[in-house]
């Protein structure tokens, strides 16, 4: 584990900062929940407090590949997929899966990030980066997600505020 590095998520600025020993070493645009900020499972709010990254997931995929349950389906994103699956919520690129450290706030119950589903991924959606768009989760452009994960391991925490 990476004890002095972690990643701070602004809400309201919709950037995630990489912090190692107290200095930012790079930044990215993201997208947070289009029903802004919450903990309770269904409310597809973005959780706050602080996280861990539980799992990491896709380690040598190539880039746009799309994931459904946490699973490689073995396509790579284009436009002809997209438009064969409009509706679909495109999880893509890369996986840092996401658990609360705050019993009550983001941990157990109704309330859990990791039972929520709560992850940073890549998606299609890349004009949409910079605004509240996603239905929980912390999107992020599928190049800038495959650098943070090559930055990253399981482990690391994660502060998400407003």
């Amino acid at each position: 584990m990476m004890p002095d590095l972690f990643l701070d998520i602004s809400i309201p600025e919709q950037r995630l900062i990489v912090v190692d020993s107290g200095k930012e070493i790079c930044g990215y645009p993201v997208s947070t929940a289009k029903n802004g900020v919450g903990e309770h499972r269904g409310s597809e709010c973005t959780p706050r407090g602080w996280h861990s990254i539980r799992a990491k997931i896709g380690t040598g995929l190539p880039l746009n590949s799309v994931f459904v349950g946490r699973r490689p389906t073995g396509e790579v994103y284009d436009e002809g997929l997209g438009g064969r699956y409009p509706k679909r919520d495109w999880i893509l690129t890369r996986i840092l899966w996401l658990g609360g450290l705050e019993p009550g706030k983001n941990r157990y119950g109704e309330v859990d990030t990791c039972w929520r589903y709560i992850y940073i991924h890549g998606t299609p959606d890349e004009s949409l980066i910079g605004f509240p768009a996603s239905h929980g989760c912390i999107r992020m452009k599928n190049a800038d997600m495959l650098d943070l994960f090559n930055r990253v391991e399981a482990g690391v925490r994660v502060y998400i505020h407003e």
